[in-house]
């Protein structure tokens, strides 16, 4: 592991700033010796210096795969014995030319690429960078197919992929260069948060009493529900994949505090279970708390990116038939089971 110091050092970093990763989202990679090594599906890039997140692959045998359309043979591609799955991204990593490969949930670019004009608003903050639009698939193989026809013939070689609806990918010869890329994007494409009151922590807490239900600790996680555009952002369906995946495309929202119990009924009458989260306005946010670790992080991702999206433009939401296709996903159901130690 001692070749992959710098990714393990990047991907740390970068797993530890919840404006680009969130619970066990993102991806690195690393070409190295005909291997690419690529993190684990459903590890968390904040543990690369803990843990070994890394799954070796056979570059060429995963390449042959690719250009055969064989999704399977991504699987039959890997080495090291390890008995963990490489990131339902792989091919894309496997794709993309550059030694070492990022891919982020960056709130600053969810925020853009959710636009309905976010080609056109891409183009002018990311002029002089070699950068693709990719239009949004489902992560995974449809993605890699379309980030394959994004990139194909393109010269110079796309950095910088803007996936829409779901964040960015970087790549680069060294991790120092991706690094300064992915600063240099951020940069460009940085939107402030609005301020935001402070939740009803107290007011929450009470409500909560006797629920299965929690308060949320990170502020940010709150935000969806602490003003108009917000909410009204939040509750108008689903904007990136990993929220689908992990708190379900209907947001629930109790308009009148006195009415919790009735959302939660009214959900679970067309629902096996009761909803992950409740939004109630003005107040903030409860959290269903049998959900596994990664939940409230994408929950702070959604008033993350919320907090930048000022209600004046059109946004592009996921098609019912897009959520499904995500929520039917056994590669994602896989991740969705699995737990940090």
């Amino acid at each position: 592991m001692s070749a992959l110091a710098a990714l393990r050092a990047l991907s740390a970093r970068i797993g530890a700033d919840p404006a680009l990763v969130q619970g066990a989202g993102g991806n690195t990679s690393e070409k190295n010796d005909g291997l690419l090594w690529v993190k684990a599906s459903g590890t968390w890039l904040s543990d690369a210096l803990r843990r070994d997140i890394f799954v070796p692959l056979d570059l060429a045998a995963l390449r042959a795969a690719i250009a055969a359309n064989d999704e399977a043979g991504i699987a039959a591609a890997t080495t090291g014995g390890s008995g963990m799955r490489p990131s339902i991204e792989t091919a894309l990593h496997a794709l993309m030319p550059q030694r070492v490969v990022v891919h982020v949930h960056s709130v600053n670019t969810i925020a853009l690429a959710v636009r309905a004009d976010a080609r056109d608003v891409l183009s002018g903050r990311l002029a002089g960078l070699p950068w693709a639009w990719v239009p949004y698939a489902r992560p995974g193989w449809p993605l890699a197919r379309e980030v394959a026809r994004a990139i194909a013939g393109a010269q110079p070689a796309p950095q910088v992929l803007m996936l829409g609806n779901h964040g960015c990918v970087l790549g680069a010869d060294s991790c120092e260069a991706v690094r300064a890329l992915l600063d240099e994007v951020e940069r460009r494409s940085a939107a402030p948060a609005r301020a935001m009151p402070p939740p009803a922590t107290t007011e929450l807490e009470a409500l909560a009493r006797g629920l299965s239900y929690r308060v949320p600790s990170s502020a940010d996680a709150h935000w969806p529900a602490l003003d108009r555009p917000a909410l009204e952002t939040a509750t108008g369906g689903s904007l990136y994949p990993d929220h689908v995946v992990f708190l379900g495309p209907e947001a629930t929202v109790a308009r009148d505090p006195r009415e919790l119990d009735l959302a939660i009924r009214d959900f679970r009458r067309r629902n096996p279970q009761d909803p992950p989260y409740v939004l109630v306005p003005g107040r903030g946010t409860l959290l269903r708390a049998d959900l596994p670790e990664g939940a409230e992080p994408m929950l702070a991702c959604l008033g993350l990116v919320v907090a930048r999206i000022d209600g004046t433009v059109r946004l592009r939401y996921l098609s019912a038939e897009e959520e499904a296709g995500l929520l039917g996903w056994e590669s994602e159901e896989y991740r969705r089971r699995l737990r940090r130690d």
